[in-house]
Protein backbone atom coordinates (compact mmCIF):
# COMPACT_ATOMS: atom_id res chain seq x y z
CA UNK A 1 0.00 0.00 0.00
CA UNK A 2 1.18 3.33 -0.88
CA UNK A 3 1.37 6.35 1.08
CA UNK A 4 0.98 9.82 0.27
CA UNK A 5 4.46 11.95 0.03
CA UNK A 6 4.47 13.93 2.93
CA UNK A 7 6.22 17.76 2.35
CA UNK A 8 7.20 19.85 4.79
CA UNK A 9 4.99 22.70 4.13
CA UNK A 10 1.51 23.03 2.31
CA UNK A 11 1.81 22.35 -1.34
CA UNK A 12 -0.69 24.39 -3.62
CA UNK A 13 -0.79 21.35 -6.38
CA UNK A 14 -2.82 19.38 -3.73
CA UNK A 15 -6.08 22.04 -4.24
CA UNK A 16 -8.71 21.48 -6.91
CA UNK A 17 -8.01 25.06 -8.89
CA UNK A 18 -4.30 24.24 -8.78
CA UNK A 19 -5.08 20.98 -10.75
CA UNK A 20 -7.64 22.91 -13.09
CA UNK A 21 -4.83 25.08 -13.99
CA UNK A 22 -2.75 21.98 -14.72
CA UNK A 23 -5.36 21.07 -16.58
CA UNK A 24 -5.65 23.82 -18.63
CA UNK A 25 -2.00 25.06 -19.31
CA UNK A 26 0.60 22.67 -20.85
CA UNK A 27 2.72 20.36 -17.83
CA UNK A 28 5.82 21.24 -17.58
CA UNK A 29 6.08 23.24 -14.33
CA UNK A 30 8.81 25.83 -15.13
CA UNK A 31 7.36 27.53 -11.91
CA UNK A 32 8.39 31.25 -11.16
CA UNK A 33 10.34 29.87 -7.68
CA UNK A 34 11.91 27.15 -9.75
CA UNK A 35 13.34 29.89 -12.43
CA UNK A 36 14.07 32.35 -9.27
CA UNK A 37 16.06 29.58 -7.85
CA UNK A 38 17.97 29.19 -10.89
CA UNK A 39 18.64 32.45 -11.73
CA UNK A 40 19.91 32.65 -7.99
CA UNK A 41 22.31 30.05 -8.63
CA UNK A 42 23.81 31.67 -11.90
CA UNK A 43 24.27 35.24 -9.85
CA UNK A 44 26.13 33.42 -6.63
CA UNK A 45 28.46 32.10 -9.60
CA UNK A 46 28.81 34.92 -11.18
CA UNK A 47 29.11 36.69 -8.15
CA UNK A 48 32.53 34.29 -7.00
CA UNK A 49 34.09 34.26 -10.12
CA UNK A 50 34.13 38.32 -10.04
CA UNK A 51 34.97 37.66 -6.08
CA UNK A 52 37.53 35.22 -6.87
CA UNK A 53 38.99 37.42 -10.17
CA UNK A 54 39.73 40.38 -7.79
CA UNK A 55 41.89 38.40 -5.46
CA UNK A 56 43.58 37.11 -8.13
CA UNK A 57 44.45 40.15 -9.64
CA UNK A 58 46.03 41.45 -6.98
CA UNK A 59 48.12 38.60 -5.97
CA UNK A 60 49.48 38.43 -9.85
CA UNK A 61 50.30 42.18 -9.28
CA UNK A 62 52.03 41.79 -6.04
CA UNK A 63 53.92 38.65 -7.43
CA UNK A 64 55.02 40.83 -10.61
CA UNK A 65 56.46 43.55 -8.59
CA UNK A 66 58.54 41.31 -6.74
CA UNK A 67 59.36 39.52 -10.38
CA UNK A 68 60.91 43.11 -11.05
CA UNK A 69 62.57 43.48 -8.03
CA UNK A 70 64.36 39.53 -7.96
CA UNK A 71 64.10 39.21 -11.46
CA UNK A 72 63.11 35.53 -10.53
CA UNK A 73 62.34 33.10 -13.02
CA UNK A 74 60.43 30.94 -11.47
CA UNK A 75 58.33 33.43 -9.73
CA UNK A 76 57.74 35.07 -13.06
CA UNK A 77 56.22 31.56 -14.26
CA UNK A 78 53.95 31.31 -11.12
CA UNK A 79 52.47 34.74 -11.46
CA UNK A 80 52.13 34.08 -15.05
CA UNK A 81 50.36 31.51 -13.63
CA UNK A 82 47.90 32.86 -11.64
CA UNK A 83 47.24 35.59 -14.29
CA UNK A 84 46.04 32.65 -16.48
CA UNK A 85 44.03 31.74 -13.88
CA UNK A 86 42.38 34.69 -13.17
CA UNK A 87 41.19 34.97 -16.59
CA UNK A 88 39.41 31.45 -16.53
CA UNK A 89 36.74 33.38 -14.53
CA UNK A 90 35.73 35.09 -18.04
CA UNK A 91 34.91 32.22 -20.38
CA UNK A 92 33.20 30.95 -17.30
CA UNK A 93 31.11 34.10 -16.72
CA UNK A 94 30.23 34.43 -20.18
CA UNK A 95 28.56 30.91 -20.03
CA UNK A 96 26.70 31.86 -16.26
CA UNK A 97 25.34 34.58 -18.51
CA UNK A 98 24.51 32.80 -21.77
CA UNK A 99 22.68 30.06 -19.35
CA UNK A 100 20.44 32.74 -18.31
CA UNK A 101 18.78 33.17 -21.54
CA UNK A 102 15.90 31.83 -22.42
CA UNK A 103 15.52 28.74 -24.51
CA UNK A 104 14.38 29.12 -28.16
CA UNK A 105 12.67 27.02 -30.88
CA UNK A 106 16.34 26.36 -31.70
CA UNK A 107 17.98 26.13 -28.37
CA UNK A 108 14.70 24.32 -26.90
CA UNK A 109 16.84 23.55 -23.44
CA UNK A 110 18.23 26.91 -23.38
CA UNK A 111 21.92 28.07 -22.89
CA UNK A 112 23.03 25.95 -20.11
CA UNK A 113 25.44 23.39 -21.69
CA UNK A 114 27.80 26.79 -22.35
CA UNK A 115 28.83 25.98 -18.60
CA UNK A 116 30.51 22.62 -20.34
CA UNK A 117 32.15 24.30 -23.18
CA UNK A 118 33.48 26.31 -20.09
CA UNK A 119 34.33 23.60 -18.44
CA UNK A 120 36.58 21.35 -20.90
CA UNK A 121 38.17 25.56 -21.57
CA UNK A 122 39.25 24.79 -17.78
CA UNK A 123 40.32 21.46 -18.60
CA UNK A 124 42.69 22.61 -21.22
CA UNK A 125 43.60 25.24 -19.26
CA UNK A 126 45.01 22.95 -16.77
CA UNK A 127 46.46 20.93 -18.79
CA UNK A 128 48.46 23.83 -20.11
CA UNK A 129 49.08 24.87 -17.07
CA UNK A 130 50.84 21.43 -16.05
CA UNK A 131 52.89 21.52 -19.64
CA UNK A 132 54.14 25.09 -18.53
CA UNK A 133 55.01 23.66 -15.11
CA UNK A 134 57.01 20.81 -16.22
CA UNK A 135 58.88 22.40 -19.17
CA UNK A 136 59.85 25.46 -16.69
CA UNK A 137 61.08 22.78 -14.31
CA UNK A 138 63.17 20.53 -16.94
CA UNK A 139 64.68 23.89 -18.32
CA UNK A 140 65.94 24.79 -15.33
CA UNK A 141 67.12 21.63 -14.24
CA UNK A 142 69.35 21.72 -16.96
CA UNK A 143 70.09 25.56 -16.94
CA UNK A 144 70.41 25.75 -13.00
CA UNK A 145 70.60 29.77 -11.79
CA UNK A 146 70.49 31.36 -8.52
CA UNK A 147 67.50 33.47 -7.00
CA UNK A 148 67.85 36.67 -5.96
CA UNK A 149 65.98 38.55 -3.02
CA UNK A 150 65.16 35.03 -1.29
CA UNK A 151 62.93 36.66 1.01
CA UNK A 152 60.94 38.82 -1.08
CA UNK A 153 60.33 35.78 -3.43
CA UNK A 154 59.54 33.32 -0.33
CA UNK A 155 56.96 36.54 0.65
CA UNK A 156 55.56 36.51 -3.03
CA UNK A 157 55.50 32.88 -3.02
CA UNK A 158 53.35 32.66 0.34
CA UNK A 159 50.66 35.54 -0.81
CA UNK A 160 50.49 33.18 -4.06
CA UNK A 161 49.64 30.26 -2.51
CA UNK A 162 47.06 31.62 0.76
CA UNK A 163 45.73 33.34 -2.56
CA UNK A 164 44.94 30.66 -4.60
CA UNK A 165 43.77 28.32 -1.96
CA UNK A 166 41.07 30.70 -0.97
CA UNK A 167 40.16 31.01 -4.26
CA UNK A 168 40.05 27.18 -4.96
CA UNK A 169 37.90 26.79 -1.45
CA UNK A 170 35.44 29.46 -2.33
CA UNK A 171 34.79 28.71 -5.98
CA UNK A 172 34.26 24.81 -5.45
CA UNK A 173 31.90 25.62 -2.58
CA UNK A 174 30.19 27.32 -4.40
CA UNK A 175 30.14 25.05 -7.27
CA UNK A 176 28.86 22.12 -5.07
CA UNK A 177 26.22 24.30 -3.59
CA UNK A 178 24.47 25.08 -7.46
CA UNK A 179 25.86 22.14 -8.81
CA UNK A 180 28.16 23.53 -11.35
CA UNK A 181 30.96 21.51 -12.38
CA UNK A 182 32.62 23.85 -14.48
CA UNK A 183 33.13 26.35 -11.59
CA UNK A 184 34.31 23.40 -9.22
CA UNK A 185 37.42 22.32 -11.91
CA UNK A 186 37.99 25.86 -12.07
CA UNK A 187 38.67 25.62 -8.38
CA UNK A 188 40.70 22.60 -8.57
CA UNK A 189 42.73 24.86 -11.37
CA UNK A 190 43.02 26.94 -8.56
CA UNK A 191 44.39 25.03 -6.31
CA UNK A 192 47.33 23.62 -8.48
CA UNK A 193 48.37 26.99 -8.93
CA UNK A 194 48.41 27.22 -5.44
CA UNK A 195 51.02 23.95 -5.91
CA UNK A 196 52.84 26.21 -8.14
CA UNK A 197 53.21 28.74 -5.90
CA UNK A 198 54.06 26.62 -2.70
CA UNK A 199 57.22 25.29 -5.03
CA UNK A 200 58.46 28.68 -5.93
CA UNK A 201 58.40 28.74 -2.21
CA UNK A 202 60.49 25.58 -1.31
CA UNK A 203 62.81 26.36 -4.48
CA UNK A 204 63.85 29.61 -3.01
CA UNK A 205 64.45 27.72 0.39
CA UNK A 206 66.82 25.35 -1.53
CA UNK A 207 68.64 27.72 -2.78
CA UNK A 208 69.21 30.27 0.34
CA UNK A 209 70.73 26.89 1.50
CA UNK A 210 72.91 26.89 -1.93
CA UNK A 211 71.45 24.05 -3.45
CA UNK A 212 70.70 25.42 -7.26
CA UNK A 213 68.39 22.03 -8.50
CA UNK A 214 65.62 22.51 -5.50
CA UNK A 215 63.55 24.72 -7.66
CA UNK A 216 63.65 22.37 -10.66
CA UNK A 217 62.84 18.97 -8.32
CA UNK A 218 60.23 20.50 -6.56
CA UNK A 219 58.43 22.01 -9.81
CA UNK A 220 58.82 18.15 -11.16
CA UNK A 221 56.92 17.14 -8.01
CA UNK A 222 54.60 19.86 -8.55
CA UNK A 223 53.89 18.94 -11.87
CA UNK A 224 52.92 15.37 -10.83
CA UNK A 225 50.10 17.03 -8.37
CA UNK A 226 49.06 19.41 -10.90
CA UNK A 227 48.34 16.01 -13.47
CA UNK A 228 46.42 14.75 -10.31
CA UNK A 229 43.88 17.43 -10.55
CA UNK A 230 44.06 17.49 -13.80
CA UNK A 231 42.40 13.65 -13.89
CA UNK A 232 39.84 14.98 -11.43
CA UNK A 233 38.67 17.45 -13.14
CA UNK A 234 38.60 16.22 -16.81
CA UNK A 235 36.40 12.94 -14.85
CA UNK A 236 34.29 15.56 -13.54
CA UNK A 237 33.76 17.98 -16.74
CA UNK A 238 34.04 14.37 -19.07
CA UNK A 239 30.98 13.27 -16.67
CA UNK A 240 28.52 16.71 -16.94
CA UNK A 241 29.29 16.21 -20.86
CA UNK A 242 28.12 12.82 -21.25
CA UNK A 243 25.07 13.25 -18.68
CA UNK A 244 25.88 11.38 -15.85
CA UNK A 245 24.65 12.37 -12.61
CA UNK A 246 25.04 10.83 -9.36
CA UNK A 247 23.21 7.43 -8.87
CA UNK A 248 22.16 8.34 -5.39
CA UNK A 249 19.83 11.09 -6.61
CA UNK A 250 17.89 8.20 -9.21
CA UNK A 251 17.60 6.25 -6.27
CA UNK A 252 16.38 9.26 -4.74
CA UNK A 253 13.98 10.18 -7.36
CA UNK A 254 12.59 6.59 -7.52
CA UNK A 255 11.92 6.43 -3.86
CA UNK A 256 9.76 10.00 -4.06
CA UNK A 257 7.54 8.12 -7.07
CA UNK A 258 6.33 5.04 -5.55
CA UNK A 259 5.71 6.99 -2.39
CA UNK A 260 3.02 9.32 -4.77
CA UNK A 261 -0.41 7.35 -4.18
CA UNK A 262 -1.70 5.82 -7.68
CA UNK A 263 1.65 5.24 -8.57
CA UNK A 264 1.98 1.50 -9.11
CA UNK A 265 4.95 1.09 -10.84
CA UNK A 266 8.24 3.17 -12.77
CA UNK A 267 9.45 3.05 -15.85
CA UNK A 268 12.09 4.21 -17.47
CA UNK A 269 13.73 7.43 -15.57
CA UNK A 270 16.32 9.80 -16.63
CA UNK A 271 18.05 12.31 -15.50
CA UNK A 272 20.17 15.18 -17.14
CA UNK A 273 22.41 18.24 -16.32
CA UNK A 274 21.56 21.02 -18.14
CA UNK A 275 24.33 23.84 -16.59
CA UNK A 276 23.78 23.52 -13.48
CA UNK A 277 19.91 22.42 -13.65
CA UNK A 278 18.69 19.42 -13.56
CA UNK A 279 15.94 17.91 -15.61
CA UNK A 280 13.76 14.81 -15.17
CA UNK A 281 12.14 12.82 -18.00
CA UNK A 282 10.16 9.61 -16.17
CA UNK A 283 7.54 7.07 -17.16
CA UNK A 284 5.23 5.86 -14.33
CA UNK A 285 2.45 3.17 -13.63
CA UNK A 286 -0.86 3.85 -13.25
CA UNK A 287 -4.28 2.12 -13.05
CA UNK A 288 -5.16 0.70 -16.43
CA UNK A 289 -8.70 1.71 -15.88
CA UNK A 290 -8.19 5.77 -14.66
CA UNK A 291 -9.75 8.36 -16.50
CA UNK A 292 -7.32 10.68 -18.21
CA UNK A 293 -8.09 13.21 -15.04
CA UNK A 294 -7.14 10.97 -12.62
CA UNK A 295 -3.86 9.93 -14.99
CA UNK A 296 -2.86 13.32 -15.19
CA UNK A 297 -3.11 14.14 -11.63
CA UNK A 298 -1.21 11.32 -10.61
CA UNK A 299 1.03 12.82 -13.21
CA UNK A 300 1.10 16.42 -11.52
CA UNK A 301 1.33 14.47 -7.77
CA UNK A 302 4.49 12.67 -9.19
CA UNK A 303 6.27 15.73 -10.77
CA UNK A 304 5.70 17.51 -7.51
CA UNK A 305 7.24 14.99 -6.16
CA UNK A 306 10.29 14.72 -7.69
CA UNK A 307 11.07 18.45 -7.68
CA UNK A 308 10.98 18.53 -3.98
CA UNK A 309 12.91 15.55 -3.22
CA UNK A 310 15.50 16.24 -6.39
CA UNK A 311 17.81 18.81 -4.99
CA UNK A 312 18.39 21.55 -8.17
CA UNK A 313 15.81 19.92 -9.95
CA UNK A 314 14.09 22.42 -11.92
CA UNK A 315 12.04 20.90 -14.38
CA UNK A 316 10.77 17.41 -14.52
CA UNK A 317 8.36 15.50 -17.76
CA UNK A 318 6.33 12.82 -16.24
CA UNK A 319 4.76 10.41 -18.56
CA UNK A 320 1.74 8.23 -17.28
CA UNK A 321 1.29 4.61 -18.61
CA UNK A 322 -1.77 1.81 -18.07
CA UNK A 323 -0.88 -0.72 -16.11
CA UNK A 324 -0.66 -3.86 -18.52
CA UNK A 325 -2.95 -6.76 -18.73
CA UNK A 326 -1.35 -10.12 -17.70
CA UNK A 327 0.84 -10.99 -20.88
CA UNK A 328 0.51 -7.78 -22.05
CA UNK A 329 4.09 -5.70 -22.47
CA UNK A 330 4.21 -2.10 -21.40
CA UNK A 331 6.63 -0.24 -23.88
CA UNK A 332 8.04 2.03 -21.67
CA UNK A 333 8.98 -0.34 -18.85
CA UNK A 334 12.78 -2.14 -19.11
CA UNK A 335 12.87 -5.33 -20.26
CA UNK A 336 14.13 -6.45 -17.23
CA UNK A 337 11.27 -5.77 -16.04
CA UNK A 338 8.87 -7.84 -18.36
CA UNK A 339 11.38 -11.08 -18.10
CA UNK A 340 11.29 -10.69 -14.01
CA UNK A 341 7.79 -9.75 -13.92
Amino acid sequence: MCARYEHKHPHPGTSPRHRLRHLLAPHSHETADKLDSALESSARGLRALWISLAVLGVTALAQAVVVAVSGSVALLGDTVHNTADALTAVPLALAFVLGRRAATRRFTYGYGRAEDLAGIAIVLTIAASAVFTGWTAVDRLLDPRPVDHVPAVAAAALAGCAGNEWVARYRIRVGRAIGSAALVADGLHARTDGFTSLAVLLGAGGSALGWQFADPVVGLVITAVIALVLRDAAREVFRRVMDAVDPALVDRAEQALTRVPGVRGVGELRLRWIGHRLRAEVAVVVDGGATVREAHRIAVDAEHALLHAVPRLTAALVHADPEPVPGERDPHLPLAHHATA
